[in-house]
């Protein structure tokens, strides 16, 4: 399963309303290290189909949940539960490391 893009318009239902944990990317189309996880939140997001939902959200188009949940730096990842905020992790890092964080986390 591919990452899935969600907008301020649907966040409610495609992530806090999800029956799995959702991965919550941020990012912008002007942010290199947010292009630099893009392909290995892909690959995870295929690895943990069925377990764990990837979803990305572009903070240039979507400015109002952004500025809600107080994002200021990107890339930022969120992990949501339930419909709650449960792990947050600030800037890039190898695919390894990000698999190991959504593991422990989701």
């Amino acid at each position: 399963m591919a990452t899935v893009k969600v907008t301020d318009s649907s966040f409610a239902q495609d992530v806090l309303q999800s029956s799995e944990p959702v991965v919550v990317d941020f990012w912008a189309e002007w942010c290199g290290p947010c292009r630099m996880i893009g392909p290995a939140l892909e690959e995870i997001s295929n690895e943990m189909a069925g377990k764990v939902k990837i979803a990305k959200l572009n903070v240039d188009e979507n400015p109002q949940i952004s500025s809600q949940l107080g994002i200021r730096s990107i890339p930022a990842l969120m992990v949501f539960k339930d419909g709650k905020v449960v792990a947050q992790k600030v800037g890039a890092a190898p695919k390894g490391e990000l698999s190991r964080w959504i593991q422990a986390s989701a």
